[in-house]
């Protein structure tokens, strides 16, 4: 096995062995649920005072970010994963179209976030196995990340896990909050 699959196998084994099957099911309320005041979220235009994206949906965002950081929901961590830790990542070293947070058409829905996800998971898994050993040891001759490609690869599998399990974990919350009995997810 080259590097660079064994690269895409560890966030590969992750993807289907813990994140993605945690994310069936995945309702529209429990999207865009709130767990505590003033989260950040995925919003239809002109809620929120400070948002990016076009379309029907925005994220909230602000520059600099507020410290502490505003607790955010499960579509404002699915869109962080699909626009900044991939989807911007697939645009520049795998020839993907740009991605641009400020016109991303942020998702209105979780099947429709699922879909994205996929989407930009898929393409950067095989961006990434189509590495050479060369590649991983230099940095990228495109875009603004300036350390060896195999840095931003573990980078990249790092963030997806990170933000994987917040994920898991607001919906084991939502799943028992007030105490309630589990709902079957």
């Amino acid at each position: 096995m080259t590097r660079s699959e064994q690269l895409a196998e560890q966030l590969d084994w992750y993807w289907h062995k813990n994140l993605r099957p945690r994310l069936d099911g995945l309702t529209n309320e429990e999207y865009f649920w709130e767990p505590a005041r003033d989260c950040w979220s995925i919003r239809p235009p002109g809620t929120s005072s400070i948002s990016e994206g076009s379309g029907g949906w925005t994220m909230d965002s602000a520059s600099p970010a507020p410290v502490p950081a505003p607790v955010t929901t499960i579509a404002w961590r699915l869109a962080h994963i699909v626009v900044s830790c991939l989807g911007y990542r697939v645009g520049w070293y795998f020839g993907g179209q740009d991605v641009d947070s400020q016109t991303f058409p942020y998702a209105g829905t979780a099947d429709e976030a699922l879909k994205q996800l996929d989407e930009m998971y898929g393409r950067w898994n095989a961006g990434v196995r189509k590495l050479s050993d060369a590649d991983l040891d230099n940095p990228p001759t495109v875009g603004p990340e300036r350390f060896p490609m195999g840095g931003i690869v573990l980078h990249v599998n790092r963030e997806l896990i990170h933000h994987g399990a917040e994920i898991s974990l607001l919906r084991d919350l939502y799943r028992w909050q007030d105490g309630a009995m589990p709902r079957r997810i």
